[in-house]
């Protein structure tokens, strides 16, 4: 970490995932020489959000590692946290700064700061990958009785679009000017976070808003369950047009029974969760990580609905635009999966 003065991150146990607390300083994770631990900090998002779980379920298994090892006389050192942050853009220009070794990021920004292809994300070509985790479809969530069944629907309601920096607002920019839709349109444009939202449309204080997210997610569940909420359709030509001119995004489907209100499957469009890092960032560091998170794979799975269905073989590729880590890549050709 880049800083002068010593922080204390205390993390709050969320999902039955443990928070640690941890000294963290200087860039890259410095190393304590006295204790020989190196501590890391990991940029997520909002604390109800599927990348807080990630984050955190990284650190659960970097810490799982670190015990077996030194039954078995192996040692990495290696200490992290996974405080909340504002999501993908914010963990990205952080990682940049130095400020973050490691986030969590959308697959679209990642393609977008390491191809200095967008001015909502930081331009930094020293971005590198280390492996991507779930698919996020991108959810319209309305309200009940807000009457709205379709992209056109929003015209003239109160729509939260996201606070500045995080992915589901950059997002849903893209998919404003695609629609040719401008905040004008909107009633309201409220820039709520991903944890102020659901309860929002809930209370009346909102009509919609828009969220790229894992599914399932406990803080769509407070919409969907909890007042009735729905997610809309997003497959019309102009969300194919965007699908067919950016190699990042993928149609998805939201299956039906994933929330009381989904009563048939929902078509919609996202990208992936990706794992990324500075080049600056250690080798022997990045691979001890990556280590940890692949030989666990089986308790990562079992930490979050969204990670079910994790294949060590797909993170390696899916998603992944900036060139990968050396470390990460020291491990998986040790593991024989790339060359």
């Amino acid at each position: 970490m880049n800083k002068n003065t010593l922080i204390v991150v205390l993390l709050l146990a969320v999902a039955g995932l443990g928070g640690w607390m941890y000294l963290q300083q200087d860039k890259g994770g410095q190393m304590d020489a006295a204790a020989g631990k190196q501590f890391i900090a990991i940029g997520t998002g909002g604390p109800t959000g599927v990348y807080f779980a990630t984050g955190n379920a990284i650190c659960r298994l970097v810490a799982k590692e670190a015990a077996e090892g030194r039954k078995k006389g192996r040692k990495h050192g290696i200490r992290c946290s996974a405080p909340s942050t504002g999501g993908s853009t914010y963990n990205i220009g952080q990682i940049a700064a130095g400020e973050l070794d490691f986030g969590v990021a959308q697959s679209d920004w990642q393609y977008h700061a390491v191809n200095c292809s967008s001015k909502k994300v930081t331009c930094f070509k020293k971005l590198r990958a280390v492996f991507s985790v779930h698919p996020e479809p991108f959810h319209i969530i309305t309200g009940k009785d807000a009457g709205i069944s379709g992209w056109g629907d929003l015209k003239g309601k109160r729509i939260n679009i996201g606070n500045p920096g995080s992915g589901q607002r950059g997002t849903m920019e893209v998919l404003m000017a695609a629609h040719g839709t401008k905040t004008s349109d909107f009633a309201q444009a409220t820039e709520l976070t991903s944890t102020e939202q659901s309860k929002a449309l809930c209370d009346g204080k909102i009509d919609a808003y828009g969220y790229t997210v894992g599914v399932p997610n406990a803080g769509v569940a407070v919409a969907t369950d909890g007042c009735g909420a729905k997610i809309i359709n997003l497959a019309s030509d102009v969300e194919k047009g965007l699908v067919k001119k950016n190699p990042y995004y993928a149609f998805a489907t939201i299956p039906q029974g994933t929330y009381k209100t989904t009563d048939a499957d929902v078509t919609t469009f996202g990208v992936m969760a990706t794992f990324v890092t500075s080049a600056d960032t250690p080798a022997a560091t990045v691979y001890e990580l990556v280590r940890a998170v692949m030989e666990n794979i089986e308790d990562f799975r079992k930490l979050h609905p969204a990670f079910k269905h994790l294949d060590p073989k797909k993170m390696i590729k899916n998603g992944l635009s900036a060139p990968l880590h050396d470390g990460a890549a020291k491990y998986y050709k040790e593991k024989g999966w790339i060359k």
